[in-house]
């Protein structure tokens, strides 16, 4: 919008009086205001459609919106299930479309500068990665989202929102906080580990996990169904990543990239990345060869803080529909990280360890057969 050229000209939802704040909010006519969102991907003069619904709706308007030839900013996480990102991924290559997943971690400076850090041969071979959240900030639980009083079957399309969920009769709960649900939600894998594991995967290198086991449970916060309290450790085919979150607990792991040389820290967990460096630290067996390398016994590697909050991602997606080159997080990447995340959130609610094969691209609890 600063650079004049991007105008919003239809908003859509299932909720009147969100349909009205939309309105409100961006100056569409009434016309413009839609209820079916085919209608509104249907339009010829629109290029662009950004996708922030609930989890399970995000795979059908995405499609929609490629069908008909629009570029897409879809929110994370990228779809619900691997198979539906695997669908967009495909459908956006096919369609040569711009795509950005909207987990505004990766047009950070602090990944980009820790890829180069890697590339550089600054740490060795990448061993394992860890990172994780800890939000305490809601004294009555993490999503419960104010419920508006004034909701109700007339004025919101409860069918519609269900859409490819089970069926239940209306529940403004369900609605309103519905990332406490695994029918539309993943809980804190898909709301919170999506920002940490496509970031690191820009950094490190995107690629397929092996194998995916999570654990924890619902310790503080009972008014749910997803876990309060998560922890999951991903296997690549040459290195791990270890997270951890707890929604009932304010201070989550540090943000590190461990190698055979050295460790990258990139800041005190995934919550907060407000440090303004990040830091190349050599292991001693290594400290001599890291100096001749860099001229210092460590490294503390300036990065860019925008002021814009999220907006710098925004703006690379923007950038990327008026060049055509790929956005900071593209739908193959996207894809990759959907594939471990949702594995994560199989592996818990299973209660088994998932194996994904890349071949195939299909996730089971069956381990692949040794070649």
């Amino acid at each position: 919008k600063e650079k004049g050229d991007v105008q919003t000209v239809a908003v859509n939802d299932i909720y009147e009086k969100y349909k009205q704040r939309a309105r409100e909010m961006t100056g569409v006519d009434e016309k413009s205001v839609y209820h079916d969102y085919n209608e509104l991907c249907e339009r010829k003069d629109i290029d662009v459609v950004v996708i922030s619904s609930p989890d399970h709706w995000h795979h059908m308007h995405a499609m929609a919106a490629l069908k008909n030839g629009k570029d897409v900013y879809l929110e994370k996480p990228m779809t619900y299930t691997i198979e539906e990102a695997r669908d967009v991924a495909e459908a956006t290559r096919a369609g040569k479309r711009v795509l950005q997943v909207g987990s505004q971690y990766t047009s950070m400076d602090h990944f980009h500068k820790a890829r180069k850090a890697i590339q550089d041969g600054l740490i060795g071979k990448v061993v394992w990665a860890s990172g994780g959240f800890g939000r305490n900030r809601n004294k009555g639980g993490e999503w419960n989202y104010k419920i508006d009083p004034e909701a109700n079957e007339k004025n919101l399309d409860w069918k519609a929102f269900l859409g490819p969920a089970p069926k239940r009769p209306y529940d403004p709960e369900r609605y309103f906080r519905w990332r406490k649900y695994w029918d539309y939600s993943g809980g804190i894998a898909t709301d919170l580990f999506y920002h940490t594991v496509s970031p690191l995967l820009l950094a490190i290198g995107p690629e397929f996990p092996v194998r995916v086991m999570s654990s924890g449970g619902i310790y503080v916060q009972k008014d749910r169904e997803v876990p309060d309290t998560f922890f999951m450790n991903t296997d690549y085919p040459n290195w791990t990543m270890q997270l951890a979150c707890s929604v009932g607990s304010g201070i989550g792991a540090p943000l590190v990239i461990h190698g055979s040389e050295g460790t990258i820290m990139i800041g005190q967990n995934s919550e907060n990345l407000s440090n303004a460096t990040i830091e190349v630290i050599p292991d001693r067996e290594f400290a001599e060869d890291f100096k001749k390398k860099t001229g210092q016994e460590k490294l503390a590697i300036d990065v860019s803080l925008s002021p814009r909050g999220s907006h710098p991602h925004m703006d690379n997606f923007l950038d990327s529909v008026r060049s055509r080159q790929d956005p900071n997080l593209p739908a193959e990447l996207g894809y990759k990280a959907m594939a471990a995340i949702r594995m994560g959130v199989d592996s818990y609610r299973k209660q088994d360890v998932m194996y994904f094969d890349a071949k195939r691209q299909k996730a089971s609890t069956k381990p692949l057969a040794k070649a």
